[in-house]
């Protein structure tokens, strides 16, 4: 299962968060795809990945603008 989160027009710390809070839901192996227009989520995101244990899958540009963030829940 994939969860979206869709942030774009919300600025740090709220995408993170609102990824923390989608974790909550997640079995290990699902993912988020977190949608992102900050700029600080292309340093937070990963950032918080690291710190979580959790699992960057990848990034791509979303049409329309911003980026998406995929993140597999490890733990």
């Amino acid at each position: 299962m994939t969860v979206e989160v869709d942030c774009r027009g919300q600025v740090c710390p709220l995408p993170v968060i609102a990824l923390a809070k989608a974790f909550r839901d997640l079995e290990v192996g699902e993912t988020v795809s977190l949608l992102a227009d900050d700029v600080a989520a292309a340093v937070d995101v990963p950032a918080w990945c690291r710190m979580k244990g959790q699992e960057l899958v990848g990034t791509e540009p979303v049409v329309g603008g911003g980026t998406r963030f995929v993140v597999r829940r490890t733990a």
